[in-house]
């Protein structure tokens, strides 16, 4: 069990590692020599790189250190070694391909290229659990504390990102990274497995109450338990749970620690009605 365990992580490293280089690939090879910006904390720190000459291997550990925190905070250990040694990688990567030429001076293949090649990097890192930006952590402390969805706190940080690329850069090479962001958010969409931030996780287990609290714990969402019974297994606890698609990953590591005999599934969720939890301390609040 312990030697599955640790092939299952050094696989999981493994293709952190692949992720981070080809994401890299793609802003030294496509975007940056176009003019082209990423989003997010990214997106900063190369408009900040643009404007003081300093590396922007370097911005990106720099820019990303809050954003790492919350993330911590929120999503535990096992995601802040995760997001740093991908962040480490995607870094030295970033530093090692400076010096490539660029594939092509065409903006909008750039722009195409990029914007795939970006995703599939991002997409492979977050699958496995990791992070090369910070924003989605923040946007998913932003969402639990508001009505905006994760989805939609991370569109408008990236618009604002780009009105100011605009003045900048001029409102073309805004648009053409407007557009790479869209490309991006699809591909990593198909890569990890569905980018929207609605994912509905139902989990049958014998030991629903203590699931239910360590969730809540380390993730901050609150679960509904319904009662269930197995032909074969007998009585059993179905846990239903709505959360974030960077949250799968933890969840996963919760019940797997907790209660390797679980049954889990995860599913997409279109759309949400209704409210549900935000805050830690509103729930205390109200006495739940």
């Amino acid at each position: 069990m312990n030697d599955n365990k640790l092939y299952m992580n050094i696989i999981r490293f493994i293709l952190l590692t692949v992720g981070s280089i080809i994401a890299a690939l793609a802003l030294e090879i496509f975007l940056i020599p176009n003019t082209i910006l990423d989003g997010g904390v990214t997106g900063i720190s190369m408009i900040i790189s643009r404007l003081t000459s300093i590396p922007l291997s370097i911005l990106v550990i720099i820019c990303n250190i809050p954003f790492i925190y919350i993330g911590y905070k929120n999503l535990g250990k096992g995601f802040l070694v995760r997001t740093i040694y991908s962040m480490i990688i995607f870094s030295v990567m970033l530093h090692l391909f400076e010096s490539f030429s660029p594939f092509t001076d065409e903006i909008l293949l750039a722009t195409v290229f990029g914007g795939v090649i970006l995703g599939a990097g991002v997409g492979l890192v977050i699958r496995f659990g990791g992070c090369v930006d910070g924003t989605e952590s923040v946007a998913i402390v932003i969402s639990k504390k508001t009505n905006l969805s994760v989805g939609q706190i991370v569109l408008i940080f990236n618009l604002m990102i780009y009105t100011v690329a605009g003045f900048m850069f001029g409102f073309d090479r805004a648009m053409y990274s407007l557009l790479t962001y869209f490309i991006t958010f699809k591909i990593i969409d198909f890569v990890s497995e569905g980018l929207e931030q609605a994912k509905a996780a139902m989990i049958i287990t014998e030991k629903g109450t203590s699931l239910s609290k360590e969730i809540y714990k380390r993730l901050g969402r609150t679960t509904t338990t319904i009662r269930g019974k197995g032909l074969i297994s007998g009585e059993k606890e179905v846990l239903y749970c709505v959360l974030t698609r960077i949250e799968v990953y933890e969840l996963r590591k919760i019940v797997e620690a907790m209660d390797s005999s679980a049954f889990v599934t995860i599913q997409e969720v279109s759309d949400i009605i209704g409210t549900h939890i935000k805050s830690n301390k509103k729930w205390k609040k109200e006495g739940k």
